[in-house]
Formats: C-alpha cells, structure tokens, sequence
C-alpha cells in the first residue's frame, strides 16, 4: 500500500494544496491538511475499498476544510471583566489522569528518542514549536517536500507505535 499512496501524494498532491488554499486562504493551512489527508490514508487498512480515490481524496479535503472551521469558531474566545474571573473555582487535577498523562508523555519521549536525528527535528520544530512547513523548511535549509516526508515519517511511526503498542526500532 506504501507505493500506492507515494504515488497518489506525488499526483495529487499540488491539485489538493492549490484547492485548498483557496478555501483556506493560506498556503502554509492548505499544506498542512495535504499532509493530514494523507496520513490519513496511510492510517487506512487498505485503499481496496476505495473506487473513486480523486473523490475520496477531494471529499477528505473538504471535510477537513469544514473541520477547520468549526475548530476556529470553538476557539473563539470572548473578553470577562477580571472581576468575573476571580470567582471561578481552581480546578482540582484528577490523579489518576495525572498519572496516566505523565505514563503517556514518557512513551511519546521515548518513541521520540527512537526516531532519526533530522526526523525528530522537524517533528518538533513542526508539532511543538508550532512552525509551518515553509518555516522549518527554512531553518533546516531543506525543501517542504523533505519537511513533508520527515512529518510523514514521524507521525506514521508514532501513531503505529502509541496507539498499537508496537516494539521499538525504526522501520
């Protein structure tokens, strides 16, 4: 399935940006949901199902386009007077999500730790540091097309081992 979906990336994957940075007004945005589509499909079990995959690829990108949006309007937030504020009660942390949170991040650590040193990078710089493609592109001196295939890499290799539990060991 890995030839499969390099080739359906190398094909699509400029049509997909151009559409969606016209909904989304921002080509760095429409990159990242390019990116999203397709470790999407990567996730996927097998693509055999899918018949049409320019629609399917096109169907993703708008629901995605959409879920963008509804996440915006959520984050939306509205001013209170300070005075309100100081009545709210301090949230008491639950132990046992403390406890679990904590188990989580030391697996994310260590399945970090495991990735190769430019990988890791441009994983961090990306989904910490909150940079776009162009933007780490630029630190590291590498094309987006490697900032790309670095965050694919990383987040395939993540999400098999943290949602799986698979052993160690890069692929």
């Amino acid at each position: 399935m890995e030839s499969e979906l390099t080739a359906m990336f190398h094909k699509h994957r400029q049509e997909l940006h151009d559409f969606l940075t016209k909904r989304v007004q921002s080509p760095e945005l429409a990159a990242d949901l390019v990116q999203e589509i397709f470790l999407r499909l990567a996730a996927l079990p097998s693509m055999a199902n899918i018949e049409y995959r320019r629609s399917y690829l096109y169907r993703m990108a708008n629901n995605l386009v959409i879920d963008h949006f509804r996440e915006a309007d959520r984050r939306q937030t509205f001013s209170l007077p300070h005075e309100e504020l100081a009545h709210l009660p301090e949230p008491k942390p639950d132990l046992n999500r403390e406890v679990i949170a904590r188990q989580e991040l030391q697996m994310l650590i260590q399945c970090l730790d495991e990735l190769p040193a430019r990988t890791r990078e441009v994983f961090l710089l990306n989904r910490i540091d909150c940079l776009t493609y162009v933007e780490v592109a630029r630190r590291l001196k590498i094309s987006n097309s490697s900032v790309q295939k670095h965050l694919t890499k990383a987040l395939a290799y993540l999400s098999k081992r943290l949602n799986r539990g698979e052993p160690s060991g890069m692929e």
